[in-house]
């Protein structure tokens, strides 16, 4: 397996699909087998991807922060899934969302907007971006098609922090990533020590350089780096616990973050008859079948990870392939034969 990876995804640098990708490949006993190839940045072409490299999670942080919170508070019956947010939320009482659940928005079925430029829509006021995102009109009418949208990340990460009272970013470091020693997942923009190990994604228009430990995600960068859609920055290694912790979780102490029952729920079908299939955040690998019980999250950056609880397995794919291009079918190629190799 190490062998046919190494060269799949050498391949991917010779053909400039990423400037380089780290990987890794376990089980509920830990890492089986791992591996880096290319470079940090093509403009310093000596400096090699490293296993501790930092990257820029882009919609990972759907699964670190808001996935995982709303974990911990539903296994801590502090949120039920199904309830009609405007039955505890005084925030959206009154409003189109107050008829939609927890459940809806983790699943894509709330018929949320599927707009998602919030400066040219609400301004650039958090307060006011936040007001709009929680008062606007839904596109549909709840529990009718699964239509993904950001908006139900940047939701339920409000909701994560109107039931806890804490920051989103606190909240995930208190209850999920300090817990299982994820002590390289940050919410950004990053220190100066971190932000020199980070993978370089798109160029920025207004300084004429790459991004380096400040989200690509524009509305993460809008407010103030911190959302649900988009905004952390983490390695292979915490990635790596995170999924071990998925499939076992006598893996860390008591109480850690979200529980086994949420992970198990989170990865069965939750749509009903409605398709695309998804369960809660997470969906099943394109091309997997039912049997093989693949499910997968990816990071428009280049960023990707997977798990199998049918077979003991997880994998990551780190990549910084928004260096070179917006083009998602080179890198999905890869993802697919990536796949196909860790869970053969």
């Amino acid at each position: 397996m190490t062998d046919r990876i190494e060269a799949l995804l050498d391949e991917g640098v010779r053909d400039k699909v990423y400037p380089g990708a780290v990987w890794a490949v376990g089980d509920s006993a830990g890492v089986r087998a791992t591996g880096a190839t290319g470079v940090l940045d093509p403009d310093e072409p000596d400096v090699r991807m490293r296993p501790d490299t930092v990257f820029d999670a882009a919609s990972l942080t759907k699964i670190l922060a808001v996935w995982a919170s709303i974990g911990a508070l539903w296994e801590d019956n502090v949120l039920d899934l199904d309830a009609p947010l405007g039955t505890f939320w005084d925030e959206v009482t009154g409003h189109p969302l107050s008829a939609v659940t927890a459940r809806q928005l983790l699943t894509h079925t709330a018929g949320l907007p599927l707009r998602a430029q919030l400066k040219n829509l609400y301004g650039t006021d958090p307060a006011g971006i936040r007001r709009g995102v929680l008062h606007e009109a839904l596109n549909r009418p709840p529990g009718e098609a699964v239509e993904y949208t950001d908006r139900a990340a940047l939701i339920l990460g409000y909701l994560a922090e109107h039931l806890s009272g804490q920051p989103l970013d606190q909240l995930s470091e208190t209850r999920t990533w300090h817990p299982l020693g994820m002590n390289t997942t940050h919410f950004g923009p990053l220190p100066a020590h971190l932000a020199a190990r980070c993978a370089p994604t798109e160029l920025a228009q207004d300084t004429g350089t790459h991004l380096k430990g400040t989200a690509h995600d524009f509305s993460a960068r809008l407010l103030g780096g911190v959302c649900g859609i988009a905004g952390t920055f983490t390695v292979l290694d915490d990635l790596a616990v995170f999924l071990r912790y998925m499939l076992d979780h006598t893996t860390a102490p008591a109480g850690a973050g979200f529980g086994a029952e949420w992970s198990a729920h989170s990865l069965t079908a939750q749509t009903g008859g409605l398709q695309p299939e998804r369960g809660l955040f997470w969906h099943p690998a394109p091309g997997t079948t039912e049997e093989q019980d693949v499910w997968v999250h990816y990071g428009f950056t280049g960023t990707g990870m997977w798990i199998s609880p049918t077979q003991d397995r997880w994998a990551v794919l780190l990549t910084n392939k928004l260096y070179y291009t917006r083009d998602r079918q080179p890198l999905t190629d890869v993802r697919n034969a990536f796949r196909e190799l860790a869970f053969d």
